[in-house]
């Protein structure tokens, strides 16, 4: 009998501990998002859902709704401050101007100038004093500051190159002209550019300010979103459960309506007022400063024609373009603030009678009579050419004030709203929060 045939080979692995027995199934691993899925299909977890929703948008609103009527009560703040340095930096300039025109004008008198024009040069010169510090204390940025410390600097030395030509006037010297040359050399040449350097650069901030008013109201995209969720969860919770109202839900709905309103009437009146703000009395008194600071210009150059003495030909032209560039100025102005150009009393009224004053003059002294011309260029009678000027001046610096103290004060105004509907906002967002989970929570006591 034959044996069995065997097969040899390597003994049987031993079994996986781990391993499942023949037969079993492994648990269920159930993850976080399969949870969540099982929790929101069941009431209460749709529930607790909605209320996240309506909490989320009701802090929405409080937070966007401050954020826009803060940022933009800040961006008219800054749009208040930088009219107002502007403003200042154009009166400064006026100053100087004004003062250099009246040493010029008294220039012309010989020896001891009159009381009455020494006392209006030293009132120009002091004011510009005055303003120098204040403006430089205001003044945004180390280069703003610098130009004004150089423009202090250069005061002064025109203020002595002025007492110079003065004292040897006074004496009959001739070589006072030359140091008057240099005086208006260094005020025009030093002064006046450094000056309207550190307006054009106030004016661009001024433009950047009142952008950022316009773009406060991109926020209240986000005040309209929280509306619209919270609005929705009423509705979802008014179908699930058939009742129509949830007082929590309700005061929620009318604190973030209110709140809304609120932010979004205040944040597009602030932006109204920017618009109309620039476009009216800020453009208006940035017209009116630039034309009165053109009109003294030329008020110097009447002098300085008189002064050559049949050589001033090039002073009559810088007399005749600033002149004309001040009357498109005082038109600007009066398209702005029609209220500036009206009447027999307007600025462009009386620019125009001092020009024709200032035309007899041209006319004396081009027929061979300069002691004539020199004489109505001086007088101060109440038909002369001084008082002529004087009238267009006064006028113009009292639209000056007018007009800067409506724009600084509605900007101001403006500011004002936008901070207290930001703080609405804030506070009636966090109650209406505060009322809406108070709101769901009855909801979901029903089903624990």
């Amino acid at each position: 009998m034959t044996a069995p045939l065997t097969t040899t080979g390597p003994p049987p692995a031993d079994p996986d501990p781990a391993a499942p027995a023949p037969g079993d199934t492994p648990p269920a691993r159930t993850g976080l998002r399969d949870r969540i899925t099982a929790e929101l299909a069941t009431t209460p977890g749709r529930l607790a859902l909605a209320t996240a929703v309506a909490v989320v948008a009701c802090l929405l609103l409080a937070v966007t709704g401050f954020l826009a009527g803060n940022s933009q009560a800040a961006a008219l703040r800054d749009a208040q401050r930088d009219a107002a340095q502007l403003v200042g930096t154009q009166e400064l300039r006026n100053d100087l101007v004004s003062a250099d025109a009246t040493a010029t004008n008294a220039f012309l008198v010989g020896g001891l100038e009159p009381t009455e024009a020494r006392e209006r040069y030293e009132a120009s010169l002091s004011e510009a004093a005055q303003a120098l510090p204040t403006l430089s204390a205001t003044a945004q940025g180390a280069d703003e500051t610098a130009d004004l410390a150089t423009v202090s600097d250069s005061v002064q030395r025109y203020a002595g190159l002025v007492e110079s030509a003065r004292a040897n006037n006074r004496q009959g010297f001739p070589v006072g002209a030359a140091y008057l040359d240099q005086a208006s050399a260094a005020l025009r040449d030093e002064v006046l550019p450094t000056l309207d350097q550190v307006a054009v650069s106030t004016s661009e901030r001024v433009d950047s300010d009142l952008t950022s008013v316009t773009l406060a109201q991109a926020l209240l995209l986000f005040v309209l979103l929280g509306l619209v969720a919270l609005a929705a969860v009423q509705l979802w919770l008014a179908r699930r459960t058939r009742r129509r109202l949830n007082l929590g839900l309700a005061a929620a709905s009318a604190a973030l309506l209110v709140g809304g309103i609120v932010a979004t009437v205040a944040v597009l009146g602030g932006n109204g007022v920017a618009r109309s703000v620039a476009s009216g009395p800020y453009a208006a008194t940035v017209a009116t400063s630039q034309a009165l600071s053109q009109a003294t210009d030329a008020k110097s150059m009447e002098s300085f024609t008189l002064i050559k003495r049949g050589s001033g030909a090039e002073f009559e032209e810088t007399y005749q373009t600033a002149v004309a560039d001040a009357r498109n100025l005082l038109d600007e102005a009066a398209d702005a603030v029609p209220s500036t150009g009206s009447g027999s009393d307007s600025p462009r009224e009386l620019l125009d009678a001092w020009d024709a004053r200032h035309a007899e003059i041209r006319e004396l002294d081009d027929g061979g009579d300069w002691e004539a011309a020199v004489e109505a260029a001086t007088s101060t009678a109440d038909d002369s050419a001084g008082a002529a000027f004087t009238a267009f001046s006064d006028r113009a610096h009292a639209d000056v004030e007018a007009t800067s103290a409506d724009a600084v004060g509605r900007l101001g105004s403006a500011a004002t709203t936008a901070q207290i509907a930001a703080w609405v906002a804030l506070v009636l967002g966090v109650a209406g929060a505060v009322a809406a989970a108070a709101g769901m929570n009855v909801r979901l006591k029903e089903y624990r």
